[in-house]
């Protein structure tokens, strides 16, 4: 089993990456980070914090970019990135994303999209198409704050057992 993680640096990809580490302390299985790069394309390269402002697109530091802050966040994370051209068709990410997903025979994806659950979403959204996939479940982060599972077990009403095998 593999939990997939599509990143592209943004705040809820970040968040998803954190959460699929917190599933990988129950599971134990690979988490696998996956990035689709549009060649040479500078401003998308900009937008998404993987270059400086003032900074040359070189392919290997838009790489270095995404890979250190993978590494900051999950030292233990497989990282694989794609490139598709500037010019890609609509929908060219979102299909090389599936496809590696697929491939790495994805448990989960861990998605971080503010879209990904709602009906109607952009045409140019990533996320609802990774998400459309049937062949992995898909666990969609909309919400940048920390997870509220451990409030849960520090409620004065959580109690450790349930009674219901006594």
């Amino acid at each position: 089993m593999t939990f997939v993680i599509p990143f592209d640096m943004s705040e809820l990809a970040e968040t998803a990456l954190v959460r699929a580490k917190e599933f990988n302390q129950v599971f134990d299985e690979e988490i696998l980070v996956l990035t689709v790069i549009p060649k040479g394309d500078v401003e998308y390269a900009r937008e998404k914090g993987w270059l400086k402002p003032d900074e040359e697109y070189e392919l290997e530091n838009v790489i270095s970019t995404l890979h250190e802050r993978i590494v900051n966040l999950v030292p233990e994370a497989d990282f694989r990135h794609f490139t598709v051209d500037k010019y890609a068709p609509q929908g060219a990410i979102a299909n090389e994303l599936r496809e590696a997903a697929t491939d790495a025979d994805a448990a989960v994806v861990f998605l971080g999209s503010e879209n990904a659950g709602h009906i109607v979403s952009g045409v140019g959204e990533v996320g609802p198409s990774v998400a459309a996939e049937d062949s992995y479940d898909v666990y969609i982060v909309r919400n940048k704050a920390p997870s509220k599972i451990h409030a849960v077990a520090d409620s004065p009403t959580y109690e450790s057992t349930s009674g219901f095998y006594q």
